[in-house]
C-alpha cells in the first residue's frame, strides 16, 4: 500500500482563517523558523497583490530559508532557494533543457503511453480510484520517463521520491533517500555523458550557455528538486483539478463537449486549489508590507491559497468556476522564481484529463464508494483529495 505524503492532520478547510486574515489583518505576525530551525519573526502575507509584489522582489526578499530546509535532501544547489547572481546563471543552463522545443514531443510521445498504461490496469473493471491507481503514480513515472530511466527501477525511483517528499515526517529516512538517489545519479550522468541520448539527463550534461556549463553537484540538486516539485505538486494539482470536475457535472459535461475547454479548467483548479498553499521569504533588510513594519531577517510567508482566493480580484472565489474571466494565478510563482516545470505540469494535467476522457465514457463520481468514503481535497499545507472514486462505462 502506498504512503502519501500528506499533512499530519486532515485538515478539510483551511481557507475561511485566511479569508478573514485578508479582509482584517493582510499581514499577521506567526510563529516562524529559519531554516536551521531557529525561532524567528514571522509575518504570513494573505492578499494577492502583497504576496506577488513579496515574490517579485528579489532584492528585499531573500530564498535562503528554503535552500537551508532543503539542502539536506536537494544538496547545495537548489533552484528554488537561489538568490541572485547564482539564481540567474543556474537557471539560465537549467532552463535550456526545459525550452518549448525540448517540451513540444514529450506529450505524445512520453506522458500520454504512460497516462494509458496506467488506464489499462483498470480500464475493463468499469470503476477505479484514481488518487492510488493514477494521479499518485503517474507523474513520477513521467520524470522517470523523461529521465530515461530503465522501467526497472521505476519502484526504487518512485520510492526515493516519496521518501524525500516526506523528509519532514521522516527525516532520516529522506536523507538516506537523498543521498542513495544521488549516487544512482551519478551513475546515470556519467553514463550520459559517455553516451547522449535523447533525454533530460543528457540534455542537463550538454546544457551550455556562453562557454559555462553546469557542474555536477548543480545537476544533482536540480534533479532532486524536480522530483519532489514535479512528482508531488502535479499528482496533487492533477487530483484537485480532476476533483473540481467530477463534483460539478455541469463543468464536466462541458469540457467533455469541448477539450478546448481544458486550459481553463487547468487555471481554474489552480487557482481554486493549489497543490502548496504557502511559501517563504526572508526580509534582507527593513521595509514595510501593506503599512506593516517587518525587520530585518523575519521570515516572510506568502500564502498562495489564501492570495488565489482574493475577492478583490475574483468574484465568488471560493467556487471552482473555469468559466470565469482568465486572470493570473500565483500558484506556480511569480517573478525570478516562476516555476521552471509550470509547463510540463500543465501539460501532464490537460493529458491525464483528456485520455480518462477518451477512454472511460461516462466517467463519473461513484456514488455508493463516494457515500461510503467521504472524498474530499484535505490539507493543512500540501492539498489533494483523499480519493477519487469513479465508474465509467467498460467498451463492449
Amino acid at each position: 500500500m502506498e504512503q502519501f505524503a500528506a499533512d499530519p492532520r486532515d485538515v478539510r478547510d483551511p481557507h475561511p482563517e485566511p479569508a478573514r486574515r485578508r479582509r482584517d489583518t493582510p499581514v499577521a505576525r506567526r510563529a516562524a523558523w529559519s531554516g536551521t530551525g531557529e525561532p524567528v519573526d514571522g509575518y504570513e502575507v494573505y492578499r494577492y497583490d502583497d504576496c506577488a509584489a513579496v515574490l517579485r522582489d528579489n532584492d528585499t526578499f531573500s530564498s535562503e530559508s528554503i535552500r537551508a530546509g532543503m539542502a539536506a535532501v536537494m544538496g547545495p544547489y537548489p533552484l528554488v532557494g537561489m538568490d541572485e547572481p547564482d539564481h540567474r546563471r543556474l537557471r539560465s543552463l537549467v532552463a535550456q533543457a526545459f525550452r518549448q522545443k525540448t517540451l513540444a514531443h514529450l506529450e505524445d510521445d512520453l506522458v500520454v503511453p504512460v497516462v494509458d498504461e496506467m488506464i489499462d490496469t483498470f480500464i475493463n473493471r468499469g470503476h477505479a480510484e484514481l488518487v492510488r491507481e493514477l494521479t499518485y503514480r503517474y507523474p513520477v513515472q513521467v520524470i522517470a520517463v523523461i529521465l530515461g530511466l530503465p522501467r526497472d527501477d521505476y519502484e526504487q525511483f518512485h520510492h526515493w521520491a516519496s521518501a524525500i517528499i516526506s523528509v519532514g515526517a521522516r527525516p532520516m529516512e529522506g536523507i538516506a533517500a537523498s543521498r542513495d538517489l544521488r549516487a544512482y545519479l551519478e551513475q546515470v550522468l556519467e553514463d550520459r555523458r559517455a553516451r547522449p541520448r535523447d533525454d533530460l539527463v543528457s540534455e542537463l550534461a550538454a546544457s551550455e550557455l556562453d562557454g559555462e556549463r553546469l557542474g555536477d553537484e548543480e545537476i544533482f540538486s536540480f534533479l532532486r528538486l524536480l522530483l519532489p516539485a514535479g512528482a508531488e505538486t502535479t499528482y496533487r494539482a492533477t487530483g484537485n483539478l480532476l476533483f473540481g470536475l467530477l463534483d460539478d457535472p455541469r463543468q464536466f459535461d462541458a469540457v467533455r463537449a469541448d477539450r478546448s475547454l481544458l486550459t481553463a479548467a487547468v487555471e481554474e483548479a489552480i487557482r481554486w486549489e493549489p497543490p502548496l498553499l504557502i511559501t517563504s521569504r526572508v526580509a534582507l533588510h527593513d521595509t514595510e508590507i501593506a503599512g506593516t513594519a517587518i525587520p530585518a531577517g523575519a521570515q516572510v510567508i506568502p500564502n498562495i491559497g489564501a492570495a488565489n482566493r482574493d475577492e478583490q480580484r475574483w468574484d465568488h472565489a471560493e467556487d471552482f468556476d473555469l468559466f470565469r474571466e482568465p486572470k493570473p494565478v500565483i500558484s506556480f510563482g511569480v517573478g525570478p522564481h516562476m516555476c521552471l516545470g509550470m509547463h510540463l505540469a500543465r501539460m501532464e494535467m490537460r493529458a491525464a484529463v483528456n485520455r480518462l476522457l477518451d477512454r472511460c465514457p461516462e466517467l463519473t463520481f461513484d456514488p455508493e464508494a463516494r457515500e461510503r468514503d467521504d472524498p474530499h481535497i484535505h490539507g493543512e499545507t500540501f492539498r489533494s483529495p483523499t480519493q477519487l472514486p469513479v465508474r465509467f462505462d467498460v467498451a463492449a
